[in-house]
This record gives C-alpha cells, sequence and structure tokens, in this order.
C-alpha cells in the first residue's frame, strides 16, 4: 500500500511509475497499437459506448441479467472452482464495486457470481475489453460495458524512452502517438461522467478496478486511481471494496476467490473538493488492503492448460 504522499507523486511524476522497458513492455506496447489500430474493435468500442449512454438514458434494453450471470458461469465454471466469501454484504441497491485487478479474466469472474439485480455495468479499459475476438462477441452478447479508451503505461514508457535516445523505438513512439486515443480530454470525461452518474440513478450498479492496470502480485495492491472515489462521492453510492485472489495465474480447475467487505458509505458531494477524494481513496485503499492475503501462496501439483487459460484471457 502507498501512501497519499506517493499518490500525488505518480500525478506529478508519472515516469517514475512506469513499467521497465523491457521486451515484455515493448511487445505490450505493440499490442495495444494493434488494438487501437483494429477497426472491428474500434467499432464496437464506439458502439458499445453509445449502448452505454442509451441504457443509462432508458432509451435501450440491456439483456437480462440472470441470462448475462449464467452465461458468465458457464464459462467461468467451466474452467474453474470459484468460492464467494461473505455474499451478503453485497448491498440490493445500487453500489459501485471497486476490486483488484491481477488478471483480464476479473470482469467475466464478477458478472458470473455477481447478483442478477442490481444489475452491474464494467467501466473498463476498452482495448483489454475488445483484443480478442471471443471477448467481442460475448461482451456484445452480454451488454453492459463503459469502455475507457485510454493510453498504457507500456505506451507511455515507450514514447519516454524515445525521447531519451532509443531511436529504435522511434517508429513505434510515433505509433502510439497517432493511434492510441489518450482519453483524457474534457469531453470524454465529461461523457463518462453522464453514462455513470445516469446508471446510478437508473438503479444500476457499477464494478470498475481503481488501480488502473493490472498488479504484479497477489496481496499486493497497487495506488488507487481518483475515479472511483470521485464517482461514488458525486453519486452518493456505496462503494463495496472486493478481493479477488488467485486470479494471477490461472490454470484449469484452479480455484478463484471472490471476498466480498463491508459497503463504504459516503456523503454525497456534487463537487467534490481534493481532502474529501483523498479521504475515500485512503478508505478504500485501507478496506482493499484487509481482504487480501498476506502470505499467499500458490497451490503445488500440476497446473493443467496454464499457457492456454493464459493466452484465452490476455
Amino acid at each position: 500500500m502507498m501512501s497519499s504522499q506517493c499518490q500525488q507523486l505518480e500525478k506529478s511524476n508519472p515516469e517514475e511509475f512506469l513499467p521497465p522497458l523491457t521486451q515484455e513492455t515493448i511487445q505490450r506496447a505493440k499490442q495495444g497499437v494493434a488494438y487501437a489500430r483494429d477497426t472491428s474493435a474500434t467499432m464496437m468500442t464506439q458502439q458499445a459506448l453509445s449502448l452505454a449512454e442509451a441504457v443509462a438514458e432508458g432509451t435501450d434494453k440491456k439483456i437480462n441479467g440472470k441470462i448475462r450471470r449464467r452465461a458468465s458461469q458457464i464459462l467461468i465454471r467451466s474452467l474453474f472452482q470459484v468460492k464467494v466469501e461473505f455474499a451478503e454484504r453485497i448491498p440490493n441497491t445500487p453500489t459501485l464495486i471497486a476490486a483488484n485487478h491481477l488478471n483480464h479474466i476479473d470482469p467475466f469472474l464478477l458478472f458470473s457470481e455477481l447478483p442478477a439485480s442490481p444489475y452491474y455495468h464494467i467501466l473498463g479499459d476498452a482495448r483489454t475489453l475488445y483484443n480478442s475476438w471471443w471477448k467481442r462477441q460475448f461482451l456484445h452478447l452480454a451488454k453492459g460495458v463503459i469502455p475507457l479508451e485510454r493510453i498504457w503505461k507500456e505506451e507511455i514508457a515507450v514514447i519516454e524512452a524515445a525521447k531519451n535516445g532509443r531511436s529504435d523505438l522511434t517508429p513505434l513512439a510515433e505509433d502510439i502517438e497517432k493511434y492510441v486515443p489518450k482519453g483524457n480530454s474534457i469531453e470524454t470525461m465529461r461523457r463518462l461522467d453522464r453514462i455513470v452518474q445516469a446508471t446510478f440513478a437508473r438503479g444500476d450498479g457499477i464494478m470498475l478496478f481503481p488501480e488502473g492496470r493490472l498488479g504484479n502480485k497477489e496481496g499486493e495492491l497497487l495506488p488507487l486511481k481518483r475515479g472511483a472515489a470521485i464517482y461514488a462521492l458525486r453519486s452518493g453510492v456505496p462503494i463495496l471494496p472486493v478481493a479477488l485472489i488467485g486470479t494471477h495465474n490461472l490454470y484449469f480447475r484452479k480455484e478463484l476467490t471472490i471476498r466480498i467487505g463491508e459497503p463504504i458509505i459516503i456523503p454525497q458531494s456534487h463537487r467534490p473538493k481534493p481532502g474529501e477524494v483523498q479521504a475515500v481513496l485512503n478508505e478504500l485503499q485501507a478496506a482493499m488492503v484487509a481482504l487480501l492475503p498476506k502470505d499467499y501462496t500458490e497451490p503445488k501439483g500440476a497446473k493443467p492448460f496454464r499457457q492456454f487459460l493464459k493466452h484465452l484471457f490476455w
């Protein structure tokens, strides 16, 4: 866990928190550009945003929550064993679910085990959600996606390296600048906020991953982004901290755990001040850390289909 001072440092000096420039980082950046140039994924992102607006405003219908939950369960439970702890803590009213993030399976795992009502929407990275044909088809049918278009830290690392003498990365950096949406325009942020607030007002819930990127290790939590606190403060809905355990490394029939925390009740603030936002973030981070295992160890024994499942959800 990192302090508020570290979070402020990340905001002012983001390059200090970039991933190391390894071949894996460069490859991830290349994948990101490829996804950004994929016209089918781009088209689906725009369709999903328009649909999210329509559903939130009540001008379009969403899929039945029970059908979506059952379809997700068939996918997840055919591959893994799932344990849900303290499910009784999940409110039956609009809620913002904040979970740690270790693997791209995480939103599908939550879809499979969260109640069908209230209906939950996933606020997540568009290129991660739509980076394979089966994810695009599944999420197109399941609906309930509010896609975020944003630049990845691996891509920022490549751009910074190119600026600092890595001329071999210049073409990739130029492609990132050209094709990858930054997602930080005022118009984009306002559009997302309208969708989120209308979603809560309609009586639905939202789940997101406030770390903003994948964690590196079971039992550890990256500094949280401000979005979760701002959305919850502006809407007045409770935040439900959730720990996902066991998803960092996947193999067939592995046990995955969803551990539910106590809801965090916060007063509504239409224009939250920085101090209010930070106070909520501090409370949320402490609650999420408390749910995570302190001494997680991977189960011993055979790990069938490990590589297949890693690439299936990546």
